[in-house]
């Protein structure tokens, strides 16, 4: 009796698996937009793979990109201007850089007990463009700009997406759906999650002029430049940290080879 009732049971528990695996499922409704969206375009970056290595050059002309275009919306909080000597810039230029910051670093006047600012100094963080989130966002029609200090560490594929996003900017398609399309303030950018992004394109062909002998700034190369620029500044120890991956791998692979030569010798009169 108790096998039939366990027999049952388990009949029971089969049908309604069976059923649940056939019965008819509602669709489900995809986004129209969603076949417009584009994955990244891919860039060989000079810092890629094990051996990657930082090219200062270009991470100069980043930098030029952010203090020329992105530092008037866009704060890197966690970069100091004396770390700016990391990607080749002389004590000189990093004192004359900090002293001649668009925004002066916020203080207490000492006299007074006021609020005051004074010119950076290479020990500053590079300072913030807005006071709070409050200020921001009444600047930038309620949109807040992210800090990009670590963008590229926030996003999959952050150093692609970042140079896809600034060079992606294009006009609606035609057979874009008509209730989807982006009303201003909003602009088509089919790298960006919702297609509609509240930034305005930042970079246009000559925006930047760069040092002779240095590339066109067209937006293409701006885009690479700045968005190799911000990679260092979300990873600035890269460099030192493949280094010290690759003599840990040299080292194990001595030590492996110590280990079996040690055990070869040990054990070379015995019988296994």
């Amino acid at each position: 009796m108790v096998r039939l009732f366990g027999i049952a049971i388990g009949a029971v528990f089969c049908a309604v698996l069976l059923f649940a695996a056939l019965a008819p499922r509602e669709a489900v409704e995809v986004d129209p937009t969603y076949a417009f969206h584009k994955d990244p375009k891919q860039v060989k970056w000079s810092s890629a793979g094990i051996f990657g290595t930082y090219d200062r050059v270009q991470l100069q002309r980043g930098f030029q990109v952010y203090k020329e275009v992105c530092a008037s919306c866009h704060s890197l909080n966690r970069i100091a201007f004396r770390n700016l000597a990391e990607i080749g810039f002389s004590e000189p230029e990093v004192k004359a850089i900090a002293k001649n910051w668009v925004i002066e670093v916020p203080m207490i006047n000492p006299d007074t007990g006021e609020a005051a600012t004074r010119p950076g100094i290479p020990s500053d963080k590079i300072p913030l463009v807005y006071a709070n989130e409050v200020a921001a966002r009444a600047a930038n029609n309620n949109a807040l700009p992210p800090d990009l200090s670590l963008i590229t560490k926030a996003r999959h594929d952050g150093s692609n997406y970042l140079y896809s996003l600034l060079s992606g900017y294009a006009d609606v398609p035609a057979n874009f759906p008509a209730d989807r399309r982006p009303e201003a303030p909003l602009h088509y950018n089919p790298y960006f999650h919702s297609l509609a992004i509240a930034m305005a394109p930042p970079l246009s062909d000559g925006q930047v002029t760069y040092a002779e002998g240095q590339p066109e700034p067209t937006v293409d190369q701006m885009s690479q430049d700045v968005a190799a620029f911000l990679t260092w500044a979300a990873e600035p120890k890269m460099e030192s940290r493949k280094r010290a991956g690759v003599g840990v791998i040299v080292f194990l692979l001595f030590l492996t080879g110590l280990a079996y030569m040690s055990y070869r010798r040990v054990w070379a009169g015995l019988k296994h």
